[in-house]
């Protein structure tokens, strides 16, 4: 079994400790599923949020869908001048026996155009 990573992000539409626990919910879920993954599979998760959001912890909604034994790790992301607001980004370590290329990496919604060349 080999060690991957995933990606992904996500744009919030506010910055509500509600909001961002559906949206980052979401964007986990959708990382598990088009990857064919289960809790079991994560090795562990590095979030990071944009300077304007101040209302949770992106790991907290790991926690409220079931990943609860994974260790996850938040941090802030650079605070660059034009950058996209309000984006909670993922790097998840994975086991798995898919090669590289088939590592289907989420950006959803707006943030889709963080990442046009690998967006699925």
């Amino acid at each position: 079994m080999a060690v991957r990573a995933v990606r992904g992000a996500v744009q919030l539409e506010r910055d509500e400790a509600g909001h961002m626990e559906e949206q980052v919910g979401t964007l986990l879920t959708a990382v598990l599923e088009r990857n064919g993954l289960t809790a079991d599979d994560l090795i562990s998760i590095w979030f990071t949020a944009t300077p304007d959001l101040h209302s949770d912890f992106p790991a907290a909604a790991a926690r409220k869908i079931g990943i609860v034994d994974v260790p996850l790790i938040c941090a802030q992301e650079l605070d660059v001048e034009g950058a996209m607001p309000r984006v909670v980004r993922v790097l998840a370590h994975i086991e798995s026996d898919k090669p590289r290329g088939d590592i289907a990496h989420v950006y959803l919604g707006a943030a889709a155009a963080l990442r046009k060349d690998i967006a699925q």
